[in-house]
Parts: structure tokens; sequence; C-alpha cells
């Protein structure tokens, strides 16, 4: 088990660093396109390629925010049970979210095949648009795993005494 949680949060460091490799690329890129617009010389489909690179970098920087809890939880009620039923509530939001993100995971990786399969490309710069759909299944996917990993620690909280 250590071994795998080991890999997964290497995936989620990696994928973390290629999130903010794009959102660097997308500051980059508005930049350019600003300065460029003030000599009438503008970038074709900027506005499209930030929007690639910013389904990028939610989808590859959702696992390790969850990794390192940077969602926003509401928990002022959670807090007054026990230590035990805490994570017993733990336990059943990790399955919710493993369902939803498998789900999610899934629908894409299917929309993906049909997008490469139609040859659906943007309609400015014309990049197959199918890429970033399977890249949002990647993110999805590990994001499945970093809560599959939290639950398993939050099973083992419910059989401590």
């Amino acid at each position: 088990m250590v071994r795998f949680e080991r890999f997964v949060l290497y995936l989620t460091h990696t994928f973390n660093w290629i999130a903010a490799g794009a959102v660097v690329a997308m500051m980059l890129l508005t930049s350019a396109d600003v300065i460029l617009r003030l000599f009438r010389r503008p970038i074709t489909g900027a506005y499209e390629i930030v929007g690639f690179l910013g389904a990028i970098v939610i989808s590859f920087s959702l696992a390790y925010t969850s990794v390192e809890k940077g969602h926003i939880a509401v928990e002022f009620l959670v807090q007054r049970f026990s230590a035990k039923v805490q994570a017993v509530v733990d336990s059943i939001n990790y399955l919710f979210g493993i369902a939803l993100f498998g789900l999610i995971t899934w629908q894409s990786i299917l929309y993906a095949g049909d997008l490469k399969q139609c040859g659906e490309v943007s309609l400015t710069v014309e990049m197959p648009i199918y890429p970033f759909v399977y890249g949002i299944s990647i993110g999805s996917g590990l994001l499945c795993l970093v809560l599959l990993m939290e639950f398993f620690a939050s099973v083992k909280r419910i059989g401590k005494k």
C-alpha cells in the first residue's frame, strides 16, 4: 500500500507541475497577444489555446489540490461528531467522489474517442480537441486514485479504537 501511495503522490506532483507550466504558458501567450495587439498583430487563436491550456490547468491540478486538502470543505457540523463518525462521513464522501470522478473519467474517454473519430478540430487554429479531453480524463482518473487512497486511510481510522 505504501508503494501505491508513493506512486500516486509522485503522479500528483508531476501533473501539478505540468499544470503550473500551462499557467505560465497562458500568462505568456495572453501577455504577448495583448502587446502584439498594440501593433495590430494579434496572435491567431490565442483565445482557443488559452482555453485548452485552462482545461489542462484545472484537470491536472485537481489531484494535487485534493492531496493538499485545498478544496473548500464545510465541516462545522461534522467537527462536532466523534472521530469514528467523522471517519465514516469521510469514507462516504470519498466513495461519492470516486463514483463521480470515475464517471467523469469514463465519459471523457468515450467523448474523446468520438471527437478523434469525427476529426473534430478547433475553429481558428484547427487544433484537434480530443487530446485535451483525454487530458481531462487523465486528471479525473488521477483524482480517483487520490480519493481511493484517502478512502483507505479513513477506513483505517474507523477500525482504530
